[in-house]
C-alpha cells in the first residue's frame, strides 16, 4: 500500500481540512450540524472524545464557492411542504385513500412548485408520490405542468410501474390543452427506462408507437429520439439490440442517411461492452462510407481503448487525429488521463496534463478528479490532496464528487474515524454532501457493524433531503438483523415497501427466518403478508454471507494442507506415508469444488 501510515493519512486530512472554507452563516451550522458541535452530545463525535485531532482550520482558507443548502423555493409554502414531509415519513400513514384523507384535513392547496419539491426529495418513494399526484390532480383549481407530468411517469417507470406510467400517458395524450402534457420527452424517460430495466424490445416499441404519432414528432425531433434510444440501449448493454434496429433501419430505408452522432453512439455501445472487434468493424464501415469523423468520434474511440487499458492505441488514435485535421480536446484527452491514472502510472498522466494545459482549452474538472480517482484509488492520499492544491490553484472549486473518492478509500479500507472525519468538516463548512456520499459512509459504517453510527448517518441523510433508496436501505436491514435488532429492521423493511420500494427476496428471507427463530410469530407473518404484497422475483443469488465465510475456512484449510504436505515431501521417506496425505487432500479439493458446483 503506498500510503500507510497513520502520520500521512493525518497530513492530508489536514490539507482536506484546508480546502474546506468555514461557513460565514451561522444559522445554517446551526441547523444542519448540531448534532456535531462540541456543547452537543453526538453520536457521530462524543464530547471530549473527537474522532480525530486535527488542527484548526487555517484563518485565510483558500477562497472557493461551496456548495450551499439550497433553500426552498420561494413559491410554496413551505409549511406546507414541512406537512407533506410529515405525512411521507409517519409510518402509520399508507399510499391511497388514508393519505388522501390526511391530505384532506391538512388544508394544504397543491400547486406545481410545491409538488416538484416533494417529487424532488422523496424521488425514492414511488406509491406515495403517485398517491399524491392523484390527489392533486382531483382538487379544484389545480393545473398539471408537464415537468410534473414528466416526473409522475419517470417516478412509475424507475420502480417499473410501466402499466401505471402508460395509463398516465393514454389518459393526457388527446389534450387539446394549450400546453401539452405528453411530449418527446415523455417518451425518452420511458425508453430510458425500459433500457435500464434491461427490456429492449419494449424501448423499441415504445419509439415506434412515437415515431407514428405525427401529432408529437416531427421529423428532427424524431431523428432525436431515435438516437435517445439507440444511446438507451447501448448504455444499458444492449448494443446487439441497438446494432440489429440501427441496420434493420438503414436497409429498409434506402434514402435514409444516419448522421455521426448515430455511428457515435453505436461505436461508444460496442466499446462500452467491451466488444473490440464489433467497434473496429463499424469503425471501417464508417470509413468505407466515407462518414467523415468529428472530435466525439476520435473521443469514444480514445476512450473505448482505454476502457480496455490499451492507452498505446489510444495516443496513437491522437497521432490519427493530427493527420485529419481534427484538433484534440477534453473529451480526447480526459480518458487518456484517466486511464493512465487508473494503471498508477502518474508521471504519464501529469506529464500529459500538463502538455494538455498547454492548450488553449486546458485541463477541466473532470481532469483533475481523475487524477484525485487514481491516488485514492493507490492508496496515496498524499498525492491526492496534491491534485486538490493544484486544482484550487488553477481556480477550480473541489465538489462533492472530488472528495467523494477520499470516502470511497475510507470505506474500501475500513478508515471510519478518517471517514467521519472529513464528512464532519464538510458540513461545518457549508458543503453539501450529495447522495454518493451518504451512500459511501452507510456501506462502510454498516460493513464494520458500527449500527448506531450507520442509523445516525441515515437520519442525516433524510434530514439533507437524500430519501433512502434500495441500496441503503437494503445494507440497514442487513446489519439490523445481524445485531437481532428485529423490530427496527422490520420497520426499514415495511417503510421499504409503503414508499413502493420492492426488498430483495434475500433480505426477505433472511428476516423472515430470524423472525421465525426468534419467536415473533405474528411479526413474520406480517413481513409475508407486506412481501406477498407486491411484485417480487423469488430468485436468490448463488453465495450467502454464510456460504462465504464457510467457503473461506475450507479454502484455507485446503491451504494449510497443501503447505503441510510440501513440507513434508522435503523430509519425508515413507511412500505411505505420502499417499495418506495425498487422499486427504484430494478428498478436500473435490469437497469445495463439489459445494461450488463444478
Amino acid at each position: 500500500m503506498l500510503f500507510s501510515k497513520p502520520g500521512l493519512i493525518l497530513s492530508s486530512l489536514r490539507f482536506l481540512q484546508l480546502t474546506l472554507k468555514p461557513n460565514p452563516i451561522p444559522s445554517i451550522r446551526h441547523r444542519f450540524f448540531s448534532s456535531f458541535s462540541p456543547n452537543h452530545s453526538s453520536r457521530l463525535s462524543p464530547p471530549g472524545n473527537p474522532l480525530i485531532h486535527c488542527p484548526s482550520l487555517s484563518p485565510n482558507p483558500i477562497p472557493h464557492n461551496p456548495n450551499p443548502i439550497q433553500e426552498p423555493d420561494s413559491n410554496f409554502s413551505t409549511d406546507q411542504f414541512s406537512l407533506i414531509s410529515n405525512l411521507f415519513t409517519d409510518p402509520s400513514v399508507s399510499p391511497g385513500p388514508v393519505l388522501h384523507a390526511e391530505l384532506d384535513r391538512s388544508g394544504i392547496e397543491p400547486g406545481p412548485p410545491l409538488l416538484h419539491a416533494v417529487f424532488e426529495r422523496f424521488g425514492s418513494s414511488p406509491k406515495l408520490l403517485h398517491s399524491l399526484f392523484l390527489w392533486a390532480e382531483k382538487r379544484p383549481g389545480f393545473i398539471l405542468d408537464p415537468k410534473l407530468f414528466d416526473s409522475m411517469v419517470n417516478v412509475l417507470a424507475k420502480s417499473r410501474e410501466f402499466h401505471s406510467a402508460w395509463n398516465l400517458v393514454r389518459d393526457h395524450i388527446d389534450d387539446n390543452d394549450d400546453e401539452r402534457l405528453v411530449s418527446v420527452g415523455t417518451f425518452a424517460i420511458l425508453i430510458r427506462r425500459y433500457a435500464r430495466a434491461g427490456i429492449s424490445q419494449p424501448a423499441i416499441r415504445t419509439f415506434e408507437f412515437a415515431r407514428n404519432n405525427t401529432s408529437i414528432l416531427d421529423s428532427d425531433s424524431e431523428m432525436s429520439l431515435f438516437g435517445i434510444l439507440l444511446d438507451s440501449l447501448c448504455k444499458e448493454g444492449s448494443v446487439r439490440e441497438a446494432s440489429n434496429y440501427f441496420h434493420q433501419r438503414k436497409k429498409t430505408e434506402s434514402s435514409w442517411v444516419p448522421s455521426i452522432r448515430i455511428y457515435n453512439i453505436l461505436l461508444n455501445g460496442w466499446f462500452r461492452s467491451r466488444k473490440l472487434k464489433q467497434g473496429e468493424r463499424l469503425w471501417e464501415e464508417m470509413k468505407e462510407e466515407n462518414v467523415r469523423p468529428s472530435v466525439v468520434t476520435y473521443g469514444t474511440l480514445v476512450e473505448g481503448y482505454c476502457r480496455m487499458r490499451r492507452v498505446e492505441k489510444a495516443l496513437e488514435m491522437v497521432g490519427d487525429m493530427a493527420k485529419e485535421g481534427v484538433e484534440p480536446n477534453a473529451i480526447v484527452y480526459n480518458p487518456i488521463i484517466d486511464a493512465l491514472a487508473e494503471a498508477g502510472r502518474f508521471k504519464d498522466a501529469l506529464g500529459l496534463m500538463e502538455r494538455f494545459h498547454v492548450l488553449e482549452i486546458g485541463p477541466t474538472e473532470s481532469t483533475y478528479n481523475s487524477l484525485v480517482k487514481g491516488f485514492c484509488k493507490a492508496g496515496d492520499l498524499a498525492g491526492a490532496s496534491k491534485i486538490l492544491r493544484m486544482m484550487i490553484s488553477r481556480g477550480f472549486v473541489p465538489s462533492p464528487t472530488s472528495y467523494n473518492y477520499f470516502f470511497r478509500y475510507f470505506s474500501r479500507c475500513g478508515k471510519i474515524e478518517e471517514g467521519m472525519n472529513l464528512y464532519t468538516k464538510m458540513i461545518e463548512s457549508g458543503y453539501t454532501p450529495d447522495r454518493l456520499t451518504y451512500h459511501l459512509l452507510v456501506k462502510m459504517l454498516c460493513e464494520e457493524e458500527r449500527l448506531d453510527l450507520a442509523i445516525q448517518v441515515s437520519k442525516e441523510m433524510r434530514q439533507k433531503g437524500y430519501d433512502m433508496d434500495l441500496a441503503t436501505s437494503t445494507m440497514l436491514v442487513h446489519l439490523l438483523c445481524k445485531m437481532h435488532r428485529l423490530e427496527e429492521a422490520f420497520a426499514e423493511f415495511e417503510d421499504m415497501i409503503r414508499r413502493g420500494i420492492v426488498p430483495q427476496y434475500l433480505t426477505f428471507q433472511r428476516l423472515n427466518a430470524l423472525l421465525k427463530k426468534k419467536g415473533m410469530t405474528q411479526m413474520a407473518q406480517r413481513l409475508c403478508k407486506l412481501m406477498s404484497s407486491v411484485p417480487h422475483s423469488t430468485k436468490l443469488p448463488n453465495t450467502y454471507e454464510q456460504d462465504r465465510d464457510d467457503a473461506y475456512v475450507r479454502r484455507k484449510s485446503i491451504i494449510q494442507k497443501a503447505k503441510a504436505f510440501s513440507d513434508m515431501l522435503k523430509d519425508c521417506k515413507d511412500p505411505r506415508e505420502l499417499d495418506k496425505y495425498r487422499n486427504s487432500l484430494e478428498d478436500s479439493v473435490s469437497g469445495e469444488n463439489c459445494d461450488r458446483g463444478y
